[in-house]
């Protein structure tokens, strides 16, 4: 397999803005800590576990904290998979929605919203459906799952996952230096403390060797 390189994806203006400060996304489970995110560095974050009844306070009260609030839509219970979802959540203030699903990824962008596409990579076959399903869905950023199977994507299935998000089992700040020097633009954690990790404060990953067969 040889996937291509998806063509003029460009970051949004402020997603690259907001990682060239803070190149971490605050993944919020659950309302417990919304507020923590509030008032942390980070200003992009993936509210999830929310109930629909929840999310009109929630976020817009993180719009007015100058956050970028994807939301997880697979996971909000009570929230529909349908169109008429997606603009419940543009008309409280989302920016972006988070889904799996192909058919949601491809009705965000006409209705104005940024849009994330979360795979979960676990053997060759799963990396080629999964870059198929990307090549046809058009999202603004994947959300590539768990974060140490990028080191062992071939480059070329890392560039047809562009930009890429590492998620999953982000840790540690050497976890998320590490992702973004195998090419992510930022990396998911639900860990607080990493919330506040600026990107001069990153430690240095020593460059990793060479594998004869990744993932591709």
């Amino acid at each position: 397999m040889n996937p291509r390189p998806r063509p003029g994806v460009a970051l949004d203006r402020r997603l690259s803005t907001a990682f060239s400060q803070v190149p971490v996304i605050a993944s919020v489970v659950g309302a417990q800590l919304v507020r923590q995110f509030a008032e942390a560095p980070a200003s992009v974050g993936i509210v999830a576990s929310l109930p629909v009844g929840q999310l009109p306070q929630i976020v817009p009260a993180l719009g007015r904290a100058g956050k970028t609030v994807f939301v997880n839509v697979d996971s909000s219970p009570g929230l529909a998979q349908d169109r008429g979802a997606l603009e419940f959540l543009k008309h409280m203030g989302a920016a972006g929605v988070v889904s799996t699903r192909l058919n949601l990824i491809e009705k965000a962008r006409p209705l104005g919203l940024l849009s994330m596409m979360k795979v979960f990579v676990t053997d060759r076959s799963n990396l080629r459906r999964s870059t198929d399903a990307v090549a046809r869905g058009l999202p603004d950023l994947v959300e590539v799952m768990p974060a140490p199977i990028v080191a062992h994507m071939s480059p070329q299935a890392q560039r047809a996952m562009t930009p890429f998000v590492a998620a999953g089992f982000v840790e540690t700040a050497a976890d998320v230096a590490k992702a973004l020097a195998l090419g992510a633009v930022a990396a998911a954690t639900s860990d607080p403390r990493l919330w506040e990790l600026r990107r001069d404060q990153l430690p240095v990953v020593p460059a990793a060797p060479a594998r004869p067969t990744p993932l591709e």
